[in-house]
């Protein structure tokens, strides 16, 4: 009867060592994830551009976890008079949740709002006299909505 039992002991000591050593194990986001996410944060059109293009392949950076989620313009239009300030909303919204999320929000709002401020102006760029002036302050509207009212919580602008 001992017998019996070692043996069906060992056989399950066997199965759970089997199956433990066969489970995924939570992996930690890559080392460089702060500087990843400080690159694509900043107000230069090429870190802009260095976000829309992980943006496009999102799966290729899995491993570091990042939000990307977005409601885009909040309740401001996204397209306000025409002018296509949705791109540089997400990427507000994207600096936003993964700064809080590292626990590094009010460390970086500030940045974070000048960059939004800059991919708006950069649209703006695109546009000529009176559009173009009506194009710049909407975009200072919308950043001087987000240094003001974006703290904490959801902005209410990107």
């Amino acid at each position: 009867m001992r017998r019996r039992l070692a043996t069906c002991l060992a056989a399950t000591a066997a199965a759970l060592a089997a199956l433990i050593g066969t489970a995924p194990t939570a992996t930690a986001a890559p080392a460089d994830k702060p500087q990843v996410l400080a690159n694509w944060t900043q107000a230069g059109a090429g870190s802009y551009q260095n976000w829309v293009s992980a943006r496009a392949d999102q799966g290729a950076w899995s491993a570091y976890g990042f939000d990307w989620s977005t409601d885009y313009c909040s309740t401001s239009p996204d397209n306000p008079f025409g002018f296509p300030f949705q791109t540089s909303c997400a990427r507000h919204d994207f600096g936003y949740r993964n700064y809080k999320a590292q626990g590094a929000f009010d460390a970086n709002k500030a940045r974070l709002d000048s960059a939004f401020y800059e991919d708006l102006k950069r649209v703006c760029a695109g546009y000529s006299g009176a559009s173009k002036t009506s194009c710049d302050g909407t975009a200072w509207t919308y950043y001087q909505a987000v240094k003001i009212f974006g703290v904490r919580g959801a902005s209410p602008v990107g």
